[in-house]
Order: C-alpha cells, then structure tokens, then sequence
C-alpha cells in the first residue's frame, strides 16, 4: 500500500496507522520534508500500537541530545499522559539495555577523557617512532586531531590489515604515508593497551551488534529511529542485527516528498544525504514496506506561516520561485559589530514577548560561532533581563581549582620559577592573604628567587630602598608558603614515580589544602546571589577531579612517568572534562550552535552572524587527512567520514533543517566587522534569501525606524543614553533623550549611576594643588643644589610631586638595566681615581697595560657586589657586564688622553657639594687665578641646551660650577677663580674595529670625534689651550684665520656670570613654587621631546589628553643670540 497521507483530520489518521499496526512488515520509510509532521505521525503510530499491544515492546531510538526531549513530546502525546511499553534510547543506551540483559562484555567504557589520557601515554611512549607527528605533538590541539582519526577509524571499522594496505597504495605519496605510518603505530598501541580491560564508545556498538541475536526484549519488538541524517557504519551493522529480530523497523527521512525513492541523487543536492540512507538501509532487506509520504496539511509547521512554507519549498534547491508579496516572517538585519548584533537581538525578543505574547522557551538564537556569540549574549541578555540557556559544555579549565592545580604541578615541575610561583599564589585558594602575596612577589622580583632550595632557605638579603624591618615577616610568609607545598614539592622530585603514586601526593595535597571545604564556601556565596550556572559548576567540579584522578589510576596507575609527562597527562584530561550545565529552565531563550544544537516547538528563530567563514563554517582543516588524502583513499575503497567537501553539503543540509524550525518567525542578522574590528561581508545564504524575497528590506540595527525601537529595557538603553550625553550635536532638541535622562535621574535605581556617568561625559582636568602647610610638612627644606628634583619639578609638578612628596619608587627588580650600567661606570671611575690616588700613580703616566688591569679590577670589585649579584645571573648579564668592561676601557682611555692634552689636574671624583655630586672636577692654578673644569658623565644622548637652562630643566652643570668654585674659593682665597668650561661626557660603546693599543696618531679622527664633550667653553684662547690643545674633546672649531666657527659653544666670563645669576633666579621661583604647593600634570612638550616618555609614571597620573584640560606646556625655542637676551632680560627684571 502507498500511504500517501495528507495529515488533515485526526479520525482518518487513526484508521491508517491501525491498517499499518495489522500489516507483517520488516522496513518502512516516513518521508516528507521539514515542519511536515513526521516524527509527530510517527510518534501517534507508535502510540496507538502500544495501547492496542500493551504485551510487546516499542523502541524510539534518537541521537543522544533528543533523548529528553522526545521523552516529554511522547509523554505529552500519549492519552494517559504516560508510556509503559515505549522506550526512548539513543544507540549507545540501547547498547547498555542489551548489555544489560544478555551479559556479554564486562570490559569498563573509556570515554573522550580516558581516552586522550591513553593516546597521550602513546604519544610519550612512542614519540620516536613517529616520523610526522612527533613533532606536532606539542600543538595545541594536536591531539585531539590524532584522536579524532583513531576514533574515526574505529567508527569506519578499519582493520590494522586495512590500514597497512593503504600504506602500501599510497607508495608515492610520500607525506600520507608518513601520516599512515604513524597512525597505525598509534592505533596499534592505542587498541593493545585497551584490548582486555577498556572498550571505546565506538567499539560498544560492536558489542552490542554482536549481541542483538540474543537479546529477548528486542525479538519481536517494534523499533523507531527518528532525528537522524545519516548513518555511521557501525550503526548500520546494528540496523541490519536489528532488522533479522524486529518485528518491524521504522525509519523517518527528511526529504522534499516531490523527489524520487530510489535516485541517486547529486552529492551537491539538498537531499542527498538521505537518498544515500534510504539507499544503504535498503540493501539490508528484501521485506521493504512501501513509504509513507507525509505531505505539509493543515496540521504542519507552516499552515499558518506562508512566507515560512514558501521558504521550505524553494530554499537551496534547483527550481526556485520569488515571494512578491509583503511578509513579516522572514527579516534580515545588519549591524556594526556582533555586540550591537546581539543588542538588537536582544530587542526584538523582548518586543516579542511583551506585544506578541511570546514565551522565552518559543524562541531561539543559533550562530555558526558560538564562542563568540555565547560570550556576548551573556552580559547582552543578562542586562536586558531576558532568561537565557547557552548550550555549550563548559570546559573546567578557567575554574580557580583546575588553575590552582595546573599551577601547583607547573610549578613542582618547573622547579619553582617565578611565575609559576605566583599562578599558583594568585589563584585564590592558596591560605596567603593578597598583602601578603604582594610583600613576597616585590621581594622575589627584586632578588630573583628562583627554586625550591632558594625559598626553603631563610631570607637574610635586603634590597635597595627595602625596610630592612621587613625581613622577619617576609620569612614568616616564605615558611608559611613552603609548608602549604613542601610534601608536593619532594612527592614530586627524585626518580620517576608511578602514575598512581603521583595521584596520591595530589589527592593528599588537595585534601590538606581542605579544597572540598573552600569549593563549597564559594558554592554557598553563588547561591544567595542567585547565580545557578556557577553555583552548578562548583558543586560539580571537585567531584569532576576526584574522578579524574580516579580514571587516571585506573587506565594508567602502573604507568611510570616523570613528573612533567604526568602533568602532560594531567592536562590533558583537564582539557577534556567539562562541566554539564543545568539543562534550560522552563522558559528561557535557548542559544545554540547551528549543528550541534535541536530545535524543538520554536515559533520565532533568531539566526545570528551570518557572514563569510561562520556560515558554512570554514572546513578547510580537514584534520590530519587533508581532503586530497581522503580523496584518494575513497578512489582505493577505503569508507572515512566526510571530507570538507562533503562537509560543506551536510552544513547546507543542517542550514535548511534549522530556517524551516520555526514555525512564525525567521530573523537573519550579520555584522559589518568581527569582533577584532576587522571588516566582513554577508554570508552567501543572505543573498539567497534576498532572492527568494525580493521584497525583503535589511534593516540597520543602529538607526531603526523609531528611534524609540532603541529603548527597550533601563539597563539596555544606557548605551543610547551615553552617546547623547557625550554629543551635543546629538543632544540639542532631542526630546527623547530628555524624557530618558528625567526618567534615570528620578528612578532610585539608576539614579546614582546616572550622576555618575554625567560626571564621566563632563570630566574636566583637577585643579592639583596642595596647600602651603602640606606642602611644607610634605618636603620640609629644598636644598637649592639639587638640581636633579628641581629640573624634576620644571619637567613636571606632579612627577615632582609623586616622586617626593608621596615618595612612590619603581617597583625594584632583579635585572640589569641601562640605568644600572650608568650606576656601575659612575661607581667604577670614582674606585679608579679612588686606586690612583692610593697608589700614587699619575693619570698622565700610566701605560695601557696599567690602565687596563686598574679598570678592570675596578669593575669586578663594583659587580660582584652590584644589586645581590644580580650580573653573575645569566647568560645576558653576563654579556652586559663585558659591555660594561668595553665601555670603562674605552673611556677611561678617553679621559687620559684628555688630561695629556691639556694642563688641567683632576681634583676629584664624585665630590659631594650641597645636595647632589660632581662626577668630576679638575683645576689648573696659573699663578694668583684658579681654573675650574666639571665633567659630568652620562649614559644617554644627553647634550648641552641653553634653552633648556631658560626654563629649568638643565641646570646640574651651572649648579655645580657655581657650587665648585665656591670650594675653591675657600681653598685659595687669595686667588681668582674662574670658570673653564662645563661638560657632558657621553659614556658611550663606539665598538672600534681598530685595537686601542694601536698609536694615537694612527687612531682615526672619527673615534675621537665619538669621545667629544658637550657643554659651554670659557671664550678665552689660553683657557682653551689648557683644557685640551688638540680642542677634538672640546665642543668648538676653529677656522684656517684662527677664529672660533660659528656655532661653537663658546661664553664669556661675563656670560658665565650671567647664566649663574639666571640660575639662581629661577632656583629661587621654582622652591617657591613647589612650597606654594604646585603639584600640576602639565608636563613640559619642546620639539619632538616632552617629559612623558621616560617618565615612570606615567600609567599612574591621569594626564590623558582626551579630557578637556589635559595639555603639554609647549616651550618655545630660541635662536643662539635670542637666548643670552632672554637671561639678560630675566636677571635684569
């Protein structure tokens, strides 16, 4: 009999399925396409057969995730509300019912974490053998392609003997045979290690094939399957044990009922896929029954949706038709980036619920990434208050106590490094307080503790600018920490232990840790604030551990590994376990992924990002076989699973399963940039819809018709209301907004958070003033000579302030710094003058050699006791510390050859003078007047500026001529002193090819141009003479008459003068300044410098020049001889 079947009235349906109960049949098909009503026709069959034979036994069998489902549709369906003899089973449950009944396999189930636990022991195991994947085996992911192609062999039923012929067919292939090579080796010691005590979810099929024969509960019964695509082989060879026992088989097809049974069918064709099913399953029986064809009626999906019918029929096929009339049911919407995607959304929900009577369990939002789209529909829909279930399992990797454990073993593994120390410390579940973690990351920062000998011993080292009264806490902290880990530092030492021996230590670790105790704490604490998906994932996460470890010790117990390849193990068991979430509430929106998740009884779908590479989804990875591989093994008769081609088809499949779900409403929406900001396009489907409906408008999300569409609930409108609060072309005459923002100021709730928004929309810079007497009890006296603070201040009033009024310091740290290569020079060229004078050795007489041995003996003396040794740590330091040596070398040289061309005599190294210190002073006495020479050493490019002077920000050198003088005055009263000059020295690497042994002569003019001195010079030629006769150190020319070039830094005593005057000018109104409380963020901008770039404050002040307020102080440049006139106008006033 043909059932043609139009579903119309109840009665007449009844009378069909009883002539179909009557009939001896083995294999039926029910076709009809989507929403046509043929799981519900197959359902009421079923029904039916079980009231009139409560005797027998009925099976529906659907894929795992319809289980439930199915359940409650065929409860609700069912007269007395209730199913005696029909169970509702997935494969692998009905594996368990057989099981269950005939005995048979007695073998224990690994499941996906058990089994990347296995292969990652194979991998370890047989990492030399694999030629190709060895090396990839460090991938993230890696492994789980390796499984997937194991388990797909499994599935494929691919024998070992299989696989070596395919090794063999594919000779001239050279890299598919390495893949082979290597899967086979894997795959062979994957099934060896399971083979008498674990069997795979894919081999209980096989089992359970085997054993259908002899089960009595499967004789004579009645077996639907429902929800499927298609059929794996293993599935199939159960089908066919099922069809010699069943008194009946059932299977229903999706498919368009205007097609042929028994054609082939086009891999490209929408229905391809169940041709090839209704195809495979009819080979395994001559007692085919005829199908039943359900057509659409008045009971279907669409009776009442036409656009939604019209959408069913045409969509992805051949001949297609266009929907001329105005429709509401289809609707395409575009927005700037997914976030505004899902506020829209989010939207139109809430509309649909509050004027259309919607339940939030009749709608539904699917995307092709829901990695992305979960995330951000879960803060879009918690804050328009809209009940929401995202169907993903949640991996337990971000979980505190997962990290707390990868971190615990990283860092027994690692040997304590640094950072693997503080994962662990600031994971939250270790028994130290936040302060106390903090005290001990500066200390080991700055130390650079690294090793659990290191932290076993007690702390005695202080570093610079630590309280020295510290230590004894520091210590106490240190012990405290060193007992929380200590039994799993020395578990996990020492020779390779067992898989179960390493178990036991972390097991003994967590339960001394009391973890259980602390999990449960928090449980509580998400319980009273109403956050069911985390109080649900602490209540389960201990647990998921414990079986963890119990899995790891019984698959792996006797295994022994070494501590890093158990925490590889450990790891990977970690990465597959996942936390179940609460199945959905009974009114809750569901977002779901477009393959993986079911659709049941939806009346509106909201179809999310749809662009190019989420739909279809990009399946070009293939895995490890590429889809040229698996091409060519199809060719040799080898069945896999489908390639990315192949793929492709079944997602156009999926695609029209899923737009024909709803069964009122279809929104398509797309992005015009990801989520990166990068632009995109609109997936191919919105083009095919376009066609389809010509009529069809893609609205923008952003700019609705109404712009009150924009305002749907308080928390979703906020967005709406900042940007008019933050522009005033949007603001002016909007009455909209003016309604809005009354309606926040007055609401209880918002209204704080409203002042406080305006604020931030208004926010001008602070006025930074301290009052006079804070300011006075804050620094106390200014000493007018240090010059360092004072241009400190010039730079910045607030660095100024920070740095010694609050007295912030960098954070010290245990490494080797420009800075501290600056420090070192200074230190090692005072120790070198320091020698000389004790020796009393002439500067002028001493040989390379001498010279040499001094600076270096000078150096060492300096590093061995720099910051805690700090330069004999590693290998860079090490380096650094040759630099150093070149550098002091080079320049000490220098300064020799400096004195030897001139008269001056150097006085002193590192004078101390008021409140900062002279790198280095030399005089010359020539009768009744005295000379003076300051040198100041710099690491940087720091040059001489007089501009700089005029507005403070250099004045060290005129400071310390004028402080030197003064000494010398003292010295030789009787005498006139007068300045020389004042100097830079840059202290720089010139990397010379040429050796300094070499004769000055020789030496290249360019070196020494390197080894100038920048400053200002006395104009006086004798004085010029003396200072070096050679004038290459000196920052001035000469031309052929005999006359100073132009642009020679060059001033006379009478300038000198002046320049000393200006300077304590200005050192006097900068005191003030900083007395009278001046604490300013205007930092100063000249040229292309300004006093942010090497600030350290700079993340901490606040000067952000988007604020109103926020400027530099640009400081003007003056020419040389503007320059002497802006001093003289200054000192003058």
């Amino acid at each position: 009999m043909i059932g043609i079947l139009q579903a119309q009235d109840g009665a007449g349906m009844t009378e069909n399925l009883q002539v179909i109960g009557r009939m001896k049949m083995s294999l039926q098909f029910i076709i009809g396409s989507s929403g046509s009503g043929k799981s519900c026709y197959a359902y009421q069959n079923i029904i039916e057969q079980a009231g009139l034979h409560p005797e027998k036994l009925f099976f529906v069998i659907v894929p795992e995730q319809f289980t439930m489902q199915t359940q409650k549709t065929l409860v609700e369906m069912s007269p007395g509300k209730g199913i005696l003899n029909i169970d509702i089973l997935s494969f692998e449950r009905l594996a368990y019912r057989v099981l269950e009944e005939v005995g048979g396999d007695s073998r224990t189930l690994l499941e996906e974490t058990g089994k990347s636990m296995v292969l990652q022991k194979m991998v370890q195991q047989h990492g030399k053998e694999l030629s190709y994947l060895g090396g990839q085996m460090r991938k993230a992911g890696y492994l789980d392609e390796v499984k997937s192609i194991l388990s797909e062999f499994m599935q494929y039923d691919i024998r070992d003997s299989e696989i070596q012929e395919m090794i063999e067919d594919s000779s001239d292939r050279a890299l598919l045979q390495m893949k082979l090579k290597d899967v086979a080796v894997l795959y062979e010691a994957f099934r060896e290690y399971l083979s008498d005590h674990f069997m795979t979810a894919e081999e209980v099929l096989e089992v359970l094939a085997k054993e259908i024969p002899f089960s009595e509960k499967l004789k004579g019964s009645t077996v639907v399957l429902d929800g499927y695509t298609g059929f794996t082989p293993v599935q199939h060879t159960v089908i066919r044990e099922l069809l010699q026992v069943c008194e009946h088989v059932t299977v229903t097809v999706t498919m368009d009922v205007r097609e042929q049974l028994l054609a082939k069918g086009k891999p490209h064709e929408l229905f391809y896929m169940s041709h090839k099913m209704i195809r495979s399953l009819s080979e395994f029986t001559r007692d085919m029954e005829e199908p039943i064809w359900v057509k659409a009626g008045a009971e279907s999906r669409f009776a009442k949706a036409p656009a939604l019918n019209f959408l069913e029929q045409n969509l992805f096929r051949y001949h297609r038709g266009a929907y001329n009339e105005e429709q509401k049911e289809v609707q395409i919407f575009q927005a700037g980036n997914p976030e505004r995607e899902m506020e829209e959304t989010a939207r139109r929900i809430s509309r649909l619920v509050r004027e259309h009577g919607y339940r939030y369990g009749q709608i539904a939002v699917i995307t092709g990434n829901l990695e992305e789209y979960g995330s951000i529909a879960r803060h879009v829909f918690d804050a328009a208050e809209i009940p929401f279930f995202v169907d993903e399992k949640h991996s337990v990797l971000m979980n505190p106590f997962v990290e707390y454990l990868r971190a615990a073993l990283e860092m027994t593994v690692q040997g304590f490094s640094y950072e693997s120390v503080f994962r662990y410390l600031r994971c939250g579940m270790s028994d130290l307080s936040r302060r106390e973690v903090d005290i001990l990351e500066n200390y080991v920062i700055a130390l650079g503790i690294r090793g659990f000998r290191k932290w076993n011993e007690t702390w005695v080292r202080i570093y610079r600018g630590m309280d020295p009264a510290v230590i004894m806490d520091l210590n106490e902290i240190r012990e405290h920490f060193t007992e929380e880990v200590r039994e799993l530092a020395e578990g996990f030492s020492g020779k390779k232990k067992t898989v179960g021996e390493y178990s036991r230590y972390l097991y003994d670790f967590i339960v001394k840790r009391q973890i259980q105790e602390k999990l449960k704490v928090q449980e509580l604490h998400f319980k009273q604030q109403g956050d069911r998906a985390r109080e649900k994932e602490y209540a389960q996460i201990y647990g998921i551990i414990m079986d963890l470890l119990d899995k790891m010790v019984s698959i792996l117990g006797e295994e022994v590994v070494s501590p890093e390849e158990f925490r590889q193990l450990l790891e990977t068991g970690m990465t597959q376990a996942k936390v179940a979430l609460i199945p959905p509430g009974i009114d809750q929106v569901l977002i779901g992924d477009m393959e993986r998740t079911r659709l049941k009884d939806i009346r509106a779908l909201f179809f999310v990002g749809v662009n190019e590479g989420c739909i279809p989804k990009n399946t070009e990875s293939g895995g490890i076989l590429t889809e040229m591989d698996r091409d060519f093994l199809g060719n040799q008769g080898i069945e896999l699973a489908p390639g990315p081609k192949e793929l492709m088809n079944m997602q156009r499949f999926y695609l029209y399963l899923n737009l024909t779900k709803p069964s009122e409403s279809l929104c398509l929406s797309y992005s015009r940039s990801n989520g990166k900001g990068e632009a995109v396009g609109p997936a191919f489907l919105i083009r095919t819809i376009q066609t389809l409906f010509p009529e069809i408008h893609i609205e923008r999300a952003e700019k609705p018709e109404k712009e009150l569409d924009l305002l749907e609930t308080p928390n979703t409108s906020v967005g709406y209301l900042l940007e008019n609060l933050t522009d005033e072309e949007k603001r002016k005459e909007n009455q909209l907004f003016a309604e809005l923002y009354s309606w926040y100021l007055n609401s209880p709730d918002y209204c704080t958070m409203t002042k406080k928004l305006t604020e931030a929309a208004f926010l001008r810079k602070p006025v930074d003033q301290i009052s006079k007497s804070v300011a006075k009890a804050l620094y106390g006296e200014i000493s007018p000579n240090g010059a360092t603070r004072l241009e400190r201040f010039s730079a910045c009033a607030f660095a100024h302030f920070l740095k010694y009024g609050l007295e912030l310091t960098e954070r010290a740290e245990y490494e080797f710094r420009a800075m501290d290569m600056g420090n070192i020079i200074h230190q090692a060229l005072e120790e070198f003058a320091v020698e000389l004078r004790q020796k009393q050795l002439n500067w002028r007489e001493l040989s390379d050699e001498e010279r040499d041995t001094i600076a270096d003996n000078c150096l060492d003396k300096i590093a061995a006791d720099y910051g805690n040794t700090i330069l004999q740590s590693s290998a860079r330091n090490h380096y650094m510390i040759e630099r150093t040596r070149r550098i002091l070398r080079r320049t000490v040289w220098a300064l020799q050859e400096q004195l030897k061309n001139g008269r001056f005599e150097p006085e002193g190294f590192e004078v101390a003078i008021g409140g900062g210190r002279i790198d280095r002073l030399d005089v010359m006495q020539e009768e009744d007047r005295v000379y003076v020479k300051i040198i100041d050493y710099k690491t940087g490019n720091t040059s001489f500026d007089l501009v700089s002077i005029y507005y403070g920000l250099q004045m060290q050198l005129v400071v310390y001529m004028d402080a030197a003088m003064q000494a010398e005055q003292r010295k030789h009263p009787d005498c006139q002193v007068r300045p020389a000059g004042i100097f830079y020295y840059n202290v720089k690497d010139p990397m010379l090819q040429k050796e300094m042994e070499e004769d000055l002569d020789e030496l290249d003019p360019e070196i020494f141009k390197k080894l100038k001195m920048n400053g200002l010079v006395m104009d006086d030629r004798d004085v010029i003479e003396n200072l070096d006769r050679t004038t290459i150190s000196l920052p001035l020319s000469y031309t052929t008459k005999g006359t100073l070039r132009k642009g020679s830094s060059v001033a006379s005593e009478t300038e000198f003068e002046l320049l000393d005057a200006y300077v304590k000018k200005k050192i006097t109104d900068i005191r003030e300044s900083i007395l009278n409380g001046n604490a300013e963020a205007a930092p100063y901008e000249m040229g292309n410098r300004n006093a942010c770039t090497y600030c350290p404050y700079q993340g901490t002040c606040g000067f952000d020049r988007k604020i109103p307020g926020y400027e530099f102080r640009r400081l003007k440049q003056f020419a040389d001889e503007e320059i002497w006139k802006a001093f003289a106008k200054e000192v003058e006033d």
